[in-house]
């Protein structure tokens, strides 16, 4: 072996053995930037998720909260329409002692009154007329009531359409919703397919029967058009008997339904006449338009049975109403339903 094929000692290396040792320093580099750039990655990675399950927590919080509050405000708004309600049977109470020797009902008394939307702190007065709220509780101070009591009986009643026991269809009681359809533009079909549809109701024993409707606006269960319903709304109601008329507070649409011996113009007439000065009998109202036996007694009355509790309570931004169907027999005002819309939910009825 020559010597030739040994490099000698301080001698330079060879071009081939320089490009390798450059090539590990790179490859070192590289890789050193790999791990680099992989545990960036994976801190990033860590904060997302941090941030995720932190916004996560702080959305499921937020959203207890205001579920909480929410059920809060239903539950305080329920409590004091319920205290409106009372006192509406209060109003309604004093109303009857108050007139018990001369038992009339007509607009000029305190029940027939609205009240208007009012701050509920100014309900709560004990002494001189200064609120006894104090101004740090926001709930009571953001609290708005208002309702008004609604004589029924001053609409007709569908129920009349029905014989006592509710199987079949009265004819000679078809006749005043004719004539109030026809005023109000209404064909008189309309009517008959009512009465019908509330006799078969009544008869309904099968699974697949309508219900029997409590209030004109689930008139619609029985297939009515929405717009009729609304239509007749504020001229017809549904009591759980038959009932009459009272001519102190039936409009003039009404009282020419339900009296076949007054035209249009008397109607109008007994309006003005009784808002003057109410009438104390049928008599009496008959001669101040002079027409004999204009009123039957078993149609139309100067008193009313059934009465309607309505009150809106808007808190903050939410709004919850309430009507209340009520029985006033002498002294004794009785609930027979409530009927709530919560929060801009559909209404609910109960018992």
């Amino acid at each position: 072996m020559s010597l030739r094929s040994f490099p000698l000692r301080g001698t330079t290396p060879s071009p081939q053995g320089g490009s390798c040792s450059a090539s590990l320093t790179r490859g070192a580099q590289v890789t050193v930037r790999r791990q680099r750039g992989a545990a960036l990655l994976a801190a990033m990675l860590t904060v997302v998720l941090v941030a995720t399950l932190a916004s996560a927590a702080l959305w499921q919080q937020w959203r207890d909260v205001e579920v909480e509050s929410a059920e809060r405000n239903r539950v305080q708004a329920n409590w004091l329409l319920l205290g409106a309600q009372d006192w509406s049977r209060v109003v309604l109470q004093e109303d009857s002692r108050a007139n018990r020797n001369n038992p009339i009902d007509h607009l000029g008394e305190p029940w027939a009154v609205p009240l208007q939307e009012a701050r509920l702190s100014t309900f709560l007065a004990a002494k001189n007329n200064v609120s006894q709220v104090d101004d740090g509780q926001a709930e009571v101070q953001d609290a708005f009531l208002s309702g008004e009591i609604v004589d029924l009986q001053a609409r007709l009643n569908l129920r009349n359409l029905l014989g006592s026991a509710g199987q079949t269809v009265v004819e000679e009681e078809l006749k005043p919703f004719i004539r109030l359809f026809a005023r109000l533009g209404l064909p008189a079909s309309a009517v008959q397919q009512i009465a019908t549809a509330l006799q078969q109701a009544a008869r309904g024993k099968a699974q697949d029967a309508a219900l029997m409707p409590r209030t004109v606006r689930q008139l619609v269960w029985l297939g009515l058009d929405p717009r009729l319903v609304a239509r007749i709304e504020p001229y017809v109601t549904l009591l759980p008997e038959r009932t009459a008329v009272n001519i102190n507070t039936a409009s003039a649409e009404v009282l020419y339904a339900s009296a076949p011996k007054l035209d249009w113009s008397s109607a109008g007439q007994l309006v003005q006449l009784r808002d003057a000065t109410p009438f104390k009998t049928l008599q009496a109202a008959a001669k101040a338009l002079g027409i004999a036996d204009a009123f039957e007694g078993s149609s139309h009355s100067v008193t009313t049975e059934y009465f309607e509790a309505r009150g809106r309570l808007r808190l903050g931004d939410n709004v919850l109403s309430q009507r209340s169907l009520l029985q006033r027999k002498d002294m004794n005002v009785t609930t027979l339903w409530q009927e709530q819309a919560d929060w801009g939910m559909p209404a609910v009825v109960s018992p």
